[in-house]
């Protein structure tokens, strides 16, 4: 019995953390939802606030027109008096009093109905002080959540980008290696064939001078400067000699 305790008591966790992941994941719209709900709950405070208004000043206005009547009735039954019509003046006297006693009934509802008011604006007041600083709240949660998926996107990019360039620099390494190795290959193919031929030696022996056919500069003008006259010498009886 308590294995099966536990599994439901494992289920309802189970439930309790897919609402929980649920309510995180909407939970910018369900403050939107909230913020609707009080300002449809504010709007109906306002109208019984309203109503009550207007309960109280049409109780205001019987009340004034009670103290008319009485200002009324109370010369008429003065006059009745100073006519000696004493039971015209003892009805008039009893309209009179029930006109005060629903003055006294009626102002002291008047009074709790200014008061109810009071507390209901203020009230009102303050919830929609909270509404609207919930409100703005909310704007600057969703200002947050906006740059914060933006930045987070942002990374998730950058990473792929950093990634991919680091494939790149990878193969483009292995792309100047097999360049190289490459040229190293044709280099070494190219000496192979001019050792098989001489062309290394006929090389090396053009460098030194020793390879037959080849002349120097010094060679070259000794060739094409014209050969110079014999040198005569005069002896001392005047005859020239060779």
């Amino acid at each position: 019995m308590s294995i099966w305790r536990k599994l439901f008591t494992l289920g309802r966790a189970g439930a309790h953390d897919a609402t929980a992941a649920v309510v995180d994941a909407n939970a910018l719209r369900i403050l939107d939802q909230e913020i609707r709900d009080a300002d449809t709950a504010q709007g109906k405070a306002r109208d019984d606030m309203a109503s009550l208004v207007a309960r109280r000043r049409i109780l205001e206005k019987e009340v004034a027109s009670f103290r008319e009547q009485v200002a009324k009735y109370e010369g008429s039954a003065r006059a009745a008096v100073q006519k000696g019509d004493m039971d015209l003046a003892r009805q008039v006297a009893q309209r009179i009093a029930d006109l005060e006693q629903d003055i006294a009934l009626k102002e002291p509802q008047i009074g709790e109905m200014r008061a109810a008011e009071d507390q209901l604006h203020e009230a009102i007041t303050a919830t929609d002080r909270r509404i609207e600083t919930l409100r703005r709240e909310v704007e600057v949660v969703k200002v947050n959540e906006s740059v914060q998926r933006a930045q987070a996107a942002v990374s998730a990019r950058g990473a792929g980008a950093g990634a991919a360039l680091g494939s790149a620099a990878d193969s483009l390494a292995r792309i100047k290696e097999r360049q190289a190795i490459r040229g190293e290959r044709i280099k070494a193919a190219g000496e192979l064939e001019d050792r098989r031929t001489g062309a290394d030696l006929d090389a090396k022996l053009r460098a030194a001078g020793i390879l037959p056919g080849q002349s120097s500069a010094d060679d070259v003008l000794a060739r094409l400067a014209p050969a110079a006259p014999p040198l005569q010498i005069e002896s001392k009886d005047g005859d020239k000699a060779e």
